[in-house]
């Protein structure tokens, strides 16, 4: 496996051998890494992404670089990475350093300057935040922190939140979750078994009820209350 070392030249062939085993071990890198890593993009996390799509992305644009190499040096990264993690669940002077503690950014209905500095944003930026979560006013605000992954996080005062039916005292429904039992024209036998129904029950609901096939269905699903939800292709 000559793709692996460091080469004058790489033929085509192996060029793509390069690329193929590069992106199964990224899955794999990224697999043991977890989901933090994809869903949020903290302070640890934004350190390990750069510097693994920078070891990796060299021997992938240049034959005289190993690919062997950039492995180890990523494998011994990621451990890292996930040793760091786990010490900081221990330790909360770690956890400091890799998770910083939310900055105030408004107090009380007014800008805390000071935060927006230490956070390094703009007013124009805290607007924006505010602006996507709806907010029109600053005055509203009781609390709004900047969160380490990027975020705001915003609380507003008792008599500007959204009204809900426990404040309205109306009966509530129990939640309830439609369960998809059919997806890009396949039948999900898990869900229906789940439910309590066979094959033979969801080609005659669909016969008696739409006059359609399976073939015919994006997505069906079905609650709690027996309702069926049918959306085609067409």
């Amino acid at each position: 496996m000559d793709f692996f070392s460091s080469q004058e030249s790489l033929t085509d062939m192996e060029w793509v051998l390069r690329a193929v085993v590069a992106f199964f071990f990224l899955v794999v890198i990224a697999k043991i890494m977890g989901q933090r890593s994809i869903s949020q993009l903290r302070f640890l996390d934004f350190v390990i992404a750069l510097v693994i799509g920078n070891i990796i992305a060299h021997p992938l644009s240049d034959e005289k670089l190993e690919l062997k190499s950039s492995m180890i040096t990523m494998t011994v990264l990621v451990f890292l990475y996930v040793s760091g993690i786990y010490l900081s669940l221990k330790w909360n002077g770690l956890r400091n350093i890799f998770d910083p503690q939310p900055i105030p950014l408004i107090e009380n209905g007014q800008i805390n300057f000071k935060n927006l500095n230490k956070a390094r944003i703009t007013v124009d930026i805290l607007l924006s935040e505010l602006r996507k979560e709806k907010t029109d006013d600053i005055q509203k605000v009781v609390l709004a922190f900047w969160e380490p992954g990027g975020t705001i996080s915003i609380f507003l005062y008792p008599q500007y939140q959204p009204i809900t039916p426990t404040d309205l005292t109306l009966e509530i429904k129990p939640f309830d979750f439609p369960r998809t039992i059919i997806k890009e024209r396949k039948i999900d036998y898990n869900e229906l078994q789940h439910l309590g129904k066979d094959e033979k029950w969801i080609l005659n609901k669909l016969k008696t009820t739409h006059n359609i096939h399976v073939k015919d269905v994006l997505l069906a699903t079905f609650d709690s209350s027996e309702n069926l939800k049918v959306f085609l292709y067409k």
